[in-house]
């Protein structure tokens, strides 16, 4: 296919443009700043006029697209002030949306967040390990925007039938060089509670992206995407007791288990993550002979 990725850039969309690429789709980068010889194309995705024109077609490039994947965003709360966040997220995805409906683009992937799960936890969850059937529960502007988003993706794909939009609720993207850093988390539980001790190798999240393009249905859908286990050394269930003694485990839960959980992803999408901070630190400590 041919695939416009917004945010091409970023630690998520690097191996998105990778991925999909190594697929053999023709992938264009829509955003501020990136390498010309990686297919990129500069645009700021709140100026409703250039997200169209670009994906209607360009010059010497591409006529128009296949399919979308919407990753650009100011990417966590704080690192922005509250209202520059709510307007630059919120119409970036509506142009990106609309641009797409209006060329015709009848699938789209965009990137969610497990924010909208309730996130930093400071109000115990309603189970776990949490899923996508109870309620969003934003807790900060950029949360907020990501639960508004998946409404407007709602009412979308309602106004369109034949129009396919997932929601991917990426988990804390992380990089091989970032498992550095995970053994120190064992010392204190409460250090990564905030997101349930979950993670997404960016890979994986890049996987998640093929499985949605490729098994996305008509109608709107909301995935959790993070990795099968945690970040922690210490048993999944321990640490639900310490942290969250009064909250109900609904199930078994295996060693090192996420609380996040994966399985609607796994069930509809075939995700399977590949990866784990686990198999770096192994690797990085086997002895070598000379």
């Amino acid at each position: 296919m041919k695939i416009a990725v917004t945010g091409g850039s970023g630690k998520l969309g690097r191996n998105v443009v990778r991925r999909l690429t190594d697929d053999g789709h023709e992938v264009t980068n829509l955003d501020q700043a990136g390498e010309r010889e990686h297919g990129f194309t500069r645009v700021d995705l709140r100026d409703y006029g250039q997200v169209l024109d670009v994906i209607l077609g360009l010059d010497d490039r591409h006529a128009g697209f296949d399919a979308i994947v919407h990753l650009a965003a100011i990417p966590a709360p704080g690192l922005a002030p509250d209202a520059a966040t709510f307007e630059n997220n919120m119409q970036a995805t509506y142009n990106v949306f609309q641009a797409a409906r209006r060329a015709g683009i009848k699938k789209i992937v965009y990137a969610s967040s497990e924010t909208v799960l309730g996130l930093p936890f400071d109000v115990d969850p309603p189970y776990l390990p949490v899923d996508e059937e109870y309620p969003a529960r934003p807790e900060s502007t950029y949360s907020l925007v990501k639960h508004l988003e998946e409404q407007m993706a709602i009412q979308l794909t309602r106004w369109d039938p034949t129009l396919s939009i997932t929601g991917l609720r990426f988990s804390n993207v992380m990089d091989p060089e970032d498992y550095e850093e995970f053994p120190s988390f064992d010392h204190d539980a409460r250090l990564r509670k905030w997101n349930l001790w979950g993670y997404i190798d960016g890979r994986d999240g890049a996987q998640a992206v093929a499985r949605a393009l490729e098994h996305g249905t008509p109608g709107f859908e909301a995935f959790i995407v993070a990795n099968a286990d945690t970040v922690m050394s210490r048993p999944s269930s321990e640490l639900a007791a310490e942290v969250f003694p009064n909250v109900a485990v609904v199930r078994e839960l295996g060693e090192h288990e996420t609380l996040l959980s994966i399985e609607k992803a796994k069930r509809l999408l075939g995700y399977a993550p590949e990866h784990s901070w686990r198999n770096y630190h192994s690797l990085r400590t086997t002895p070598t002979e000379d």
